[in-house]
C-alpha cells in the first residue's frame, strides 16, 4: 500500500489535508485552507515538490562568531556620536 491524502474539515470549519503513510502514520498535517479548490492546488503542489525539493537543514545552529585580532570592530571601545547642542 502505498501513501496517501486525505482532505477533513477541522474543528473551525477549515478545510485541511493531511498526507499518511503506507503504515498509517501522518506524515504531515497542512495549515487551514478556505475551500476544497485550495486544497486541491496545496496537494498538487506537495505532490510537485516533494519529489525533487531539496533539503535545507535549518536545526543547527551556527558556531559563535569571534572577531579577530586585526577585525576593525575587534576594538572593546565605542565610537562617540557628536550630541546636538541644546537650543
Amino acid at each position: 500500500m502505498t501513501g496517501h491524502f486525505e482532505v477533513f474539515i477541522d474543528a473551525h470549519s477549515h478545510f485541511r489535508f493531511r498526507l499518511v503513510g503506507p503504515k498509517g502514520n501522518t506524515l504531515v498535517e497542512s495549515g487551514p485552507y478556505d475551500d476544497k479548490q485550495a486544497i486541491a492546488i496545496a496537494i498538487f503542489d506537495v505532490r510537485e515538490c516533494a519529489g525533487t525539493g531539496l533539503i535545507e537543514d535549518h536545526s543547527t545552529k551556527p558556531a559563535p562568531r569571534r572577531p579577530s585580532a586585526s577585525s576593525p570592530h575587534s576594538s572593546s571601545r565605542r565610537r562617540s556620536r557628536p550630541v546636538a547642542a541644546p537650543h
